[in-house]
């Protein structure tokens, strides 16, 4: 058997996939569309190497037709992602307890100017100005792994107001532009609409949003636990021992100086007024093998307020601070989770730390930068499959997973 032949066989009749398939896309109205939902699923499950829909239609079927119909399907056919990404949501709750909602950030390189969305940015990730689509993420924290469930594409104002380029990319009315912390909300509004379960803490990177202040409001006006990096320079002020002491299972060093007036959060958290000795680091691009000391406090943040009268929210800042000269900045959380023990803190921290994990094997292994079409209905067609491959494959028991691994072995 060719390795061509042994890769269309992978899967050809499992009927686990065509289930999951089935339950995901049953909403679709004609069986051609399930059917071309099913191979491209097949596709992303065991096409090695770049995912094109030409490669994707070689690796499943001999037909000579199959990538133009492939092609058809994700980027012409006019069917509704949101219940495919509804029964995603549900069938990943059903199997797994979640502990974290997590908001993932991707940058996805292009060239040329026709792909919906398309700008100059400076990517993190890259440490410079690329040409790409930038996107955000849900994912289900689950503790082994995290599972992207929704996704959002940042529509530039131009892309918005541009009634040729609008009609080119098929982007809807409905669709206008909305600020990086309007697209985090509306994950977060959408997940808690549909979860099923309990409402689990949201962890986000807001390090580089104008408005972290007004959208970390918006997330406690919604009464949502959260957790998220904020940038350093955010004004917080020290909400002070009479609005919240410390819990008194923390270990406590109080510091020589201490804020007592609006700050920066960095300041604050270099001068903190409380210090947690950890075994482990708190992450970040350079982070090593050390024993880093956390440093926390209580805040408030002009701008965060809940909106309920008379009250002023009281949140725990907290960073790290690692062995050596000086005081090293590093990254910068903020939690209205202020009772929560410290290690409980740092878990979640970690969740934030695995999402980006999960991206580069989205994009390595599931075709998450792959995606060669230029209209906003195809890249929401693709990332909504990418996003039931990757879950599908991730559960321990799934026949496609098994055979998967055997094959790449």
């Amino acid at each position: 058997m060719t390795a061509l032949t042994r890769t269309r066989a992978l899967g050809a009749g499992d009927t686990t996939l065509d289930e999951f398939t089935e339950r995901l896309f049953g909403h679709l109205p004609r069986a051609d569309q399930r059917r071309w939902a099913r191979v491209y699923l097949q596709g992303l499950l065991t096409t090695p190497g770049k995912k094109s829909v030409r490669r994707l239609a070689a690796s499943v079927t001999e037909s000579p037709t199959a990538s133009q119909s492939l092609q058809q399907f994700i980027n012409a056919s006019p069917w509704e992602w949101d219940p495919a990404r509804t029964e995603l949501l549900r069938w990943v709750e059903e199997r797994h307890t979640v502990r974290a909602w997590t908001i993932g950030q991707v940058a996805f390189p292009k060239r040329g100017e026709h792909s919906v969305g398309v700008h100059r940015r400076f990517d993190p990730a890259a440490g410079r100005i690329v040409n790409c689509q930038y996107g955000y993420g849900l994912f289900l924290s689950l503790g082994g792994t995290n599972t992207p469930v929704d996704w959002r594409l940042l529509l530039p104002e131009n892309w918005s107001a541009d009634p040729t380029l609008r009609r080119r990319a098929r982007i809807s009315p409905e669709v206008a532009h909305q600020t990086p912390e309007s697209l985090v909300l509306g994950l977060v509004d959408s997940i808690a609409a549909r979860t099923s379960s309990v409402r689990a803490p949201v962890i986000a990177d807001f390090s580089r949003l104008n408005g972290a202040a007004a959208l970390i409001g918006m997330l406690g006006r919604r009464g949502h636990d959260f957790l998220v990096c904020v940038p350093p320079s955010l004004t917080v002020s020290p909400a002070g021992p009479a609005h919240g002491a410390e819990p008194a299972r923390m270990p406590v060093r109080m510091p020589a100086r201490m804020p007592v007036r609006a700050t920066s959060a960095g300041d604050f958290v270099r001068l903190g007024n409380t210090s947690h000795p950890y075994a482990a680091q708190l992450g970040g691009p350079d982070a090593r093998a050390q024993r880093p000391r956390i440093h926390s406090g209580l805040v408030r943040v002009p701008g965060g307020e809940t909106g309920v009268p008379g009250a002023q929210q009281t949140y725990r800042l907290f960073g790290e601070r690692r062995p050596g000269p000086g005081l090293r900045g590093g990254p910068v959380w903020l939690t209205n989770m202020s009772r929560h023990r410290m290690d409980d803190l740092l878990f979640l921290v970690r969740q934030s730390a695995q999402t980006a994990a999960v991206l580069g094997t989205l994009a390595d292994e599931f075709g998450l930068l792959d995606f060669e079409g230029r209209s906003f209905p195809g890249w929401h067609h693709h990332m909504t499959l990418m996003s039931a491959a990757f879950a599908y494959k991730s559960m321990p028991n799934a026949p496609e997973a098994r055979e998967a691994r055997e094959y790449a072995a």
